[in-house]
C-alpha cells in the first residue's frame, strides 16, 4: 500500500516532540503502557452493556523483548483500533482516541482515561527508528500501520487473529550518546515498568530467565523461561488504612525512599472536593546526610490515575516542609502534553496550600499528643521551621510559629512559645533570650545571672537561625522578644535605676576615661545592675546583636556588620573598687585595665582576640607591676 505523509503541522510537532517536549528518553514505555492500559478500560468499560466486547482471556499488557532482532513489543487485549482509528489517532499527531471516547462519556460513568492528549505514542520515536502496530477490533478486520518517523506510514491489511493492539519498536542502533540497547535488557525493563507504571491496574507481564536447580541433580542449575507480573496494581495509598500496618508503611517507605531508618511519621489520607487527590507522607526518622547542601532535591512524588509523572515535584511543598517524603495522586491537576511539567498554576497552589495544612496539622497534634516525638522531630528540622519564618519577609510567621521550640532555663527541656507565655510573670511583658553556642555556654554568660536570680524564664538561642527568626516575627501574641544581651537594663527596679544613675555620677570621669581607651572597640562604657558574680560583660544596643555579629563574620562579603557594645560594670565587685584606687593613683594605668577587662569580656561571649600576643604580655606586664 502506498505510504502516507504525515501532515505538514504534524511533522513538524513530531520533530518538536522527539526533541523537546520529552525529556527523558525512558518515558516512553510509561507512554505505550499507558495508551495500552486505556485500551483495556474501553473494552471493559464497553463489555458492561455489550458481550460482545467481553474478552475470554483476562484482560492485561504483555512485554517482549528480541534481542537478535532489537525489538521490544507491548501487547494489549483492549479495544483494538480500526482502519479510521489508525489515521485519525496515529496519522494525526496529538489527536486523541482517548480524550474523543472520554467526551463521549456521561459525567456520571467513572471509567480512568490516562492519556489524552494524542502524543504519548510518538516518545517511542525516540528509541525507535521503525514502529509497528498491529491492531483488531472487535468485528473489524485488522491492520497494521508502519512508520519511521517523518517519511510517513502505511496502512495495510492484518493476519493479527486476537483482539487488541501490539506495537512493536524497532530500536535505534547506539550511538555515542546513547545506549539503545539497554532497552533490550529484562531487568531495565522490569525496572522502568516499577518506577514509572507499578501501579497500573492491569498485570504488565513478561517472559524472564530465572536460574533453579535441575530436578534429576540438584548441584546443577538450569536457567528456564517463566511469565512473571511486573507491576504490583494496588497502590498502597489507594487501599484502605484499616488494612495497612505499621510495618507495611515502614516497608513502603524504606524501599521507595531507600532509606534504613523507619519513618517517625505516617500521613496517609484522601480529600474529595474541587480538587481531589490521595497523599501517603513521611516524615523521616533522622536528617538525610545531603539535607542542607545543594545536592538535596526536596518535593513529592506526583501520580497521576497510578500512573508516576514526576520524581521531585517542589511546587506541590513549601521550603519549610521541603524534609517531608511521599506522593500525591490526583486525576484533577493538569498536565502538559509530556506529563512531566505541571501547569494550572491555581490548581498547583490550591494542592500546595491542601497538603501543607495537613502537614502542619499533624505536627500540632504531634506537639500536643506525642511530645517525645515532636521534640525528635525538632531537633532534626526546627530549623527548617525557622527558616520559614525568616524567610520572604516573615510572610508565613503566623502559620509557623506554634511549631517552634526553644530549650528553656525553667525546665532546662525544650518549650513552645505558648508554654512559656503561659506562665510568664503578671507584670512580665517580654520573652526574654539568651543567645550562644550551646547551652553549656548560655549558662555561663553573665548577663542572665540576674534574670535567672529573679525567677525569669530565659530562652536558649543556640542556633544561628535562631535570632534571625525572632527578629522577623517581632513578637509573639503582642509579646516582644527581648535579649538579655541588649544594652537597656531588663529588670531594674527604681530604687536599682537610682542608685547605678548616682554611681555613673560619682565615677564619670572614670567611666569616661576607661570608654576612651576603648574608643573604636565600646560605644560606652556603664555601671550594670544586671550583673551578680562577675566583673564585666559586653552587651549589645539595640541592632546586630553580637550572636549576629559573629555569624555574619562567616560570611564571604568585605563589609561586615558590627555590634554596638557597650562594657558594663559590675559596682559591687571587687575588681571596680581595684579601678577606682588605680584612677586615683595614676588614671593613665586605667586603659591598660580597661583593654584587659574588655577582651576578657569579648572571650566570655565568644569572641576571638584580635592580638592574643598583645593580650598575654599585657597580663604579664601587670602582674610584674602588681608585685
Amino acid at each position: 500500500m502506498a505510504k502516507k505523509q504525515f501532515k505538514t503541522e504534524s511533522k513538524r510537532l513530531l520533530d518538536l516532540m522527539i526533541n523537546s517536549i520529552y525529556t527523558n528518553k525512558e518515558i516512553f514505555l510509561r507512554e505505550l503502557i499507558s495508551n495500552a492500559s486505556d485500551a483495556l478500560d474501553k473494552r471493559h468499560y464497553l463489555s458492561l452493556t455489550d458481550s460482545k466486547y467481553a474478552s475470554s482471556s483476562a484482560l492485561s499488557i504483555y512485554l517482549d523483548i528480541n534481542k537478535d532482532e532489537r525489538t521490544i513489543s507491548i501487547e494489549d487485549n483492549g479495544i483494538g483500533m480500526s482502519k479510521e482509528d489508525l489515521e485519525n489517532n496515529l496519522g494525526t499527531i496529538a489527536h486523541s482516541g482517548s480524550e474523543n471516547f472520554k467526551t463521549q462519556l456521561d459525567e456520571s460513568d467513572e471509567v480512568d482515561i490516562i492519556g489524552q492528549f494524542g502524543v504519548g505514542f510518538y516518545s517511542a520515536f525516540m528509541v525507535a527508528q521503525k514502529i509497528v502496530v498491529e491492531t483488531k477490533q472487535v468485528d473489524h478486520d485488522a491492520y497494521k500501520w508502519v512508520s519511521e518517523g517523518q517519511d510517513g506510514y502505511s496502512i495495510s491489511n492484518s493476519s493479527k487473529e486476537s483482539v487488541g493492539t501490539k506495537i512493536t519498536l524497532y530500536l535505534r542502533e547506539d550511538s555515542k550518546d546513547v545506549k539503545y540497547s539497554d532497552y533490550l535488557d529484562s531487568f531495565q525493563i522490569e525496572t522502568l515498568v516499577k518506577k514509572y507504571s507499578d501501579y497500573i491496574r492491569y498485570p504488565i507481564q513478561m517472559m524472564v530467565e530465572k536460574t533453579i536447580a535441575k530436578e534429576d541433580n540438584q548441584e546443577e542449575y538450569e536457567t528456564i523461561k517463566e511469565l512473571k507480573t511486573l507491576n504490583s496494581m494496588v497502590p498502597l495509598w489507594r487501599r484502605n488504612k484499616k488494612d495497612i500496618s505499621q510495618e507495611d508503611y515502614n516497608n513502603f517507605y524504606k524501599t521507595k525512599f531507600y532509606d534504613w531508618e523507619e519513618p517517625l511519621k505516617v500521613i496517609h489520607y484522601s480529600l474529595e472536593g474541587n480538587l481531589s487527590y490521595r497523599a501517603l507522607l513521611f516524615i523521616p526518622g533522622k536528617v538525610p546526610y545531603d539535607y542542607y547542601s545543594k545536592d538535596f532535591q526536596p518535593g513529592l512524588q506526583l501520580y497521576s490515575k497510578g500512573v508516576f509523572i514526576l520524581d521531585h515535584g517542589k511546587e506541590l511543598l513549601p521550603d519549610y516542609f521541603g524534609f517531608v517524603k511521599g506522593l500525591v495522586d490526583t486525576d484533577d491537576i493538569s498536565l502538559n502534553i509530556s506529563r512531566e511539567i505541571l501547569q494550572q498554576d491555581s490548581q498547583l497552589q490550591t494542592l500546595k496550600k491542601s497538603i501543607s495544612k495537613k502537614i502542619k496539622s499533624t505536627l500540632v497534634d504531634m506537639l500536643v499528643k506525642e511530645r517525645k516525638e515532636y521534640e525528635k522531630f525538632f531537633k532534626n528540622f526546627g530549623n527548617s521551621i525557622k527558616y520559614g519564618i525568616y524567610q520572604d519577609f516573615g510572610v508565613n510567621k503566623d502559620e509557623l510559629k506554634d511549631l517552634l521550640l526553644f530549650y528553656s532555663s525553667h525546665e532546662d527541656k525544650y518549650v513552645s512559645l505558648k508554654e512559656y507565655c503561659d506562665r510568664m510573670k503578671p507584670d512580665q511583658k517580654d520573652i526574654f533570650y539568651c543567645a550562644g553556642s550551646s547551652i553549656e555556654q548560655i549558662k555561663k554568660q553573665p548577663q542572665i545571672e540576674k534574670l535567672l536570680d529573679e525567677g525569669y524564664e530565659v530562652l536558649y538561642f543556640t542556633e544561628e537561625i535562631d535570632e534571625f527568626s525572632v527578629m522577623m516575627m517581632r513578637d509573639y501574641e503582642g509579646h516582644s522578644f527581648k535579649s538579655a544581651q541588649q544594652a537597656d537594663s531588663i529588670v531594674e527596679t527604681e530604687e536599682e535605676k537610682k542608685e547605678k544613675e548616682e554611681l555613673e555620677k560619682a565615677n564619670e570621669s572614670l567611666l569616661a576615661n576607661m570608654a576612651t581607651a576603648l574608643s573604636g572597640k565600646v560605644e560606652e562604657v556603664k555601671i550594670s545592675t544586671r550583673l551578680k558574680n562577675n566583673p564585666v560583660c559586653l552587651v549589645a544596643k539595640e541592632g546586630i546583636s553580637m550572636e549576629m555579629e559573629k555569624y555574619l563574620a562567616q560570611l564571604p562579603t568585605e563589609q561586615q556588620a558590627k555590634a554596638n557594645k557597650v562594657l558594663e560594670i559590675n559596682p559591687n565587685h571587687e575588681i571596680f573598687k581595684v579601678l577606682q584606687k588605680i584612677y586615683k593613683k595614676d588614671s593613665k594605668k586605667v586603659a591598660d585595665y580597661a583593654d584587659l577587662l574588655y577582651q576578657q569580656a569579648l572571650l566570655i561571649e565568644g569572641f576571638s582576640l584580635e592580638d592574643p600576643v598583645a593580650f598575654s604580655n599585657k597580663i604579664c606586664e601587670l602582674i610584674k607591676e602588681a608585685n
